[in-house]
Order: structure tokens, then C-alpha cells, then sequence
């Protein structure tokens, strides 16, 4: 009888590249959530999906807090290059300000299951991470620059730029987390809610009405 050929092993996963090992589990998080919600996501899962050893996870991960936080801060650092990329591309000004709200709906209901982890209070005890609270720091002022220049061309009412950036995230995340789940009617679109929104935003914001109720 021959000598039947072997099959060659697959290579294990764990042999990833130190940094590409990181990535791929935050992606595999994502995946996880996308399918089964946060309640379904566990550090030992995700490994086991990519058959990782135990040492190997733990060395890039604590918990599934640690893991959470970095798929929040791999959310944050795509959501303020969208956003910036919107107001550059949009000509900055009036145009670039609606851009930004639609690319922050459009980043919302395309990612959902990092705009979830980012905004849904499960990394509110990842707190003291310093890159999460850069990157998310970093998205929020995106927001605030383009209204300090808008201020400074006139096109906004003078006020105070972070009190307004956060009454113009608060209706556009209201905005977001509707589309996300689902709550809008058929025949509403949340790019088209968010367009129009910016625009009563922007309207309201340059006649000095909105700098007014946010004080």
C-alpha cells in the first residue's frame, strides 16, 4: 500500500505579525457584534474564532473591556477622518458644515456595530485610555474648529463653539441612532433627515437663534 500524502498544516493563526494580530481581533470583535449585539462578544471567542492561544490574546488584551475600548478608538480615528475629509471636500464654509452631517450620519448606519461600542456607554469605564480618549476627543473637535471658523467669517453667531457643537451632535446622533435601528419611516432616508437638519441648523446657528437656547 502507498504511503498516502499528508496534507500540509495550516499555519496557525497565532502567527500573526505582533500589530496585525491586534487589528485582526478588533475586526473580529466587530464581526461578532455585527451578529450577535456586545452581550455576544467575549475575549475568548473572538480568539477561538481565530485560533489564537490564550497567551497569545491575552498578551494584546486584558478583558473584553480592553477589547472594546480598542474597536471604540479604531471607530473614533475613522469617523474623524470622515468627517474632517467631508469638510475639506465640501469647501469648508456652509457647504463643508452639511457635509460633515451627512458624512456623520453615513459613518452611523454603515457602521453600526462600532458607532454602537462608541456611543452606547460600554467603554464609559475604558475611560483613562489615553489613544480612546484622543481619537474621540480629536472627532468632537472636528466639530468645533469648523464653527470657530465659521465664527470668524461671520457665518456663525459668536457663542460659545463647544456648548453649540454639542447641541449640533445631539441632533444629528439622534438622527444616527435612528437610522441605525431601524425607526425611521420607509420612506425617509436618514441622509436626507440629516440634510435637512443641517440646513435648519445652519440657518439657526447664523442668525444667532441656537447660540441663544444653548446658553
Amino acid at each position: 500500500m502507498g504511503i498516502s500524502a499528508r496534507r500540509p498544516e495550516r499555519k496557525r493563526r497565532d502567527s500573526y505579525h505582533h500589530g496585525n494580530l491586534r487589528q485582526a481581533l478588533v475586526d473580529q470583535a466587530v464581526h461578532t457584534i455585527r451578529r450577535h449585539g456586545v452581550g455576544g462578544l467575549t475575549l475568548r471567542g473572538v480568539g477561538a474564532d481565530l485560533r489564537v492561544s490564550r497567551t497569545a490574546l491575552y498578551r494584546h488584551f486584558a478583558d473584553k473591556e480592553a477589547l472594546l475600548a480598542a474597536v471604540a478608538t479604531d471607530g473614533f480615528r475613522t469617523f474623524r477622518a470622515a468627517l474632517t475629509e467631508a469638510w475639506e471636500a465640501g469647501g469648508r464654509g456652509r457647504a463643508g458644515f452639511e457635509a460633515m452631517g451627512l458624512a456623520y450620519v453615513r459613518f452611523a448606519v454603515e457602521n453600526p456595530s462600532h458607532y454602537r461600542v462608541m456611543f452606547g456607554g460600554f467603554v464609559d469605564h475604558a475611560g483613562a485610555d489615553p489613544e480612546l480618549v484622543t481619537e474621540a476627543d480629536g472627532a468632537f473637535q472636528v466639530l468645533v474648529d469648523s464653527i470657530v471658523e465659521q465664527q470668524g467669517l461671520g457665518l456663525i453667531a459668536l457663542g460659545d463653539p463647544r456648548q453649540l457643537a454639542l447641541y449640533i451632535w445631539a441632533i444629528v446622533h439622534g438622527i444616527a441612532m435612528l437610522g441605525i435601528d431601524g425607526q425611521l419611516p420607509a420612506q425617509q432616508s436618514p441622509e436626507a433627515l440629516a440634510r435637512a437638519a443641517m440646513r435648519h441648523i445652519r440657518d439657526g446657528i447664523a442668525s444667532g437663534t441656537l447660540t441663544e437656547t444653548t446658553r
